[in-house]
């Protein structure tokens, strides 16, 4: 229902700002833009989820080998006890849980194009234990949050863009953006397991919390004086690496195993075409909406409002207020806000100040509305009870911490 009702603000809104451009200041051109916008998002919608199709086949594909083969359950066992603690509704060594380890240990790497297909057969498996097949379950909506709240390891996409328009250190960005997307995924577990009363001090829990700060302690270590090329080439060859030694384990076992690999592989791909298919009309929905909302102007109006509040109501240092367009943006749209935060650079500077915050807005969180269309949609959630309200948190927790760790760093 929440989802609902944003859908319908983004191009209601969007028909208003229009409306109050050309009434008050004589310009239809609004009009046409929003209409271009809906051709354009459109056709961006089809032609991400057609983009899909080849991975999300591979992924799914590659999964159903590991699966048949043994090597889920293997991974399963790692995880299992922290799992069987935040996801107390799922069996434990059910395949959603190798599933969604998968899908989080490579977002953390920054290997979207894998991920994306994993978290989609992890939603896919967790629906399959969903009493309520239109409303999204506890598990679920634990997994979407924690998806959203974007922890990386590795920002290394960022650190590159800043070191193409001339940031004299591009990797001085880096720790204050892994320790503000970690901030993020924290809160995102924390709303959710208030909402579901989950224990955090449980020992296991802090137990499993503790080698995460301990590893994000050793990628620190690790990155913080290498060049951005360095990192590129490090972070490149380990996630190379990882892909190509699960891909290998997968099928060796499978072998080991005398399971039939090759037909297991068809049979997990055919399923990801069919998730493929099943994403495109939640994704014309929500793109064309944002894409209807950003092209009127209204999110510049929200921008301008924000500064003025700050600035001349409040009285404090707006400095920060240069960079939001990047917050407001990146719930909404990843290529949207990456162009945000290249056009800040742009202006003003790789090392300005909005310049680096912009830089650590868009490494902290992710593209909320887009991975609830995507996740919920392959599997035909429509109630999305908290998720919304638990994955917006998480991204304002990580966009406060930017603030606040760009005021402390630079």
């Amino acid at each position: 229902m929440a989802l609902n009702y944003i859908w319908i603000f983004f191009i209601i809104g969007a028909f208003v700002v229009a409306l109050i451009n050309w009434i008050f200041l004589g310009d239809a051109s609004t009009f046409q833009a929003i209409i271009e916008s809906t051709f354009s998002m459109s056709k961006t919608a089809f032609d991400i989820s057609i983009g899909l199709t080849g991975t999300l086949a591979l992924w799914m594909g590659l999964m159903s080998v590991g699966e048949k083969g043994g090597a889920v359950q293997v991974m399963s066992k790692l995880v299992g006890p922290f799992f069987s603690r935040i996801f107390p509704d799922v069996p434990k060594n059910h395949p959603a849980i190798s599933s969604m380890m998968m899908n989080f240990s490579a977002n953390m790497l920054g290997l979207d194009n894998a991920a994306t297909p994993l978290g989609l057969k992890a939603m896919k498996e967790l629906q399959e234990l969903n009493k309520k097949k239109d409303t999204a379950s506890n598990p679920m909506i634990m997994f979407l949050v924690l998806n959203t709240s974007g922890l990386t390891l590795i920002p290394i996409t960022v650190m590159m863009y800043r070191s193409e328009l001339g940031a004299a250190s591009p990797t001085d960005v880096f720790i204050p953006i892994l320790l503000a997307t970690s901030i993020s995924s924290l809160a995102g577990l924390l709303i959710v397991s208030i909402y579901q009363k989950i224990n955090l001090l449980d020992k296991v829990i802090l137990a499993y919390l503790g080698g995460l700060v301990a590893i994000i302690a050793g990628t620190i270590t690790l990155f913080y004086n290498l060049s951005p090329e360095q990192a590129n080439a490090v972070s490149s060859v380990a996630g190379n690496f990882i892909l190509l030694f699960i891909i290998t384990s997968f099928v060796g076992l499978a072998a080991y195993k005398k399971v039939n690999a090759y037909d297991a592989f068809i049979e997990g791909a055919k399923e990801g075409f069919k998730t493929a298919v099943t994403i495109i009309p939640y994704l014309v929905a929500i793109l064309v909406a944002i894409g209807m909302f950003r092209a009127s102007g209204a999110l510049d109006f929200i921008i301008d409002g924000v500064k003025w509040v700050v600035q001349d109501g409040v009285g404090i240092d707006a400095a920060f207020v240069d960079a939001l367009p990047v917050a407001f943006m990146k719930p909404l749209s990843g290529s949207g806000a990456r162009g945000v935060m290249l056009d800040i650079m742009n202006a003003q500077g790789a090392d300005s100040f909005a310049g680096k915050l912009s830089s650590m807005m868009q490494g902290a969180t992710d593209t909320t509305f887009y991975i609830i269309a995507v996740y919920f949609g392959s599997v035909n959630i429509k109630k999305t009870r908290y998720a919304i309200t638990c994955g917006l948190v998480a991204d304002i927790a990580g966009v406060i911490a930017a603030i606040f760790l760009a005021y402390l760093f630079f």
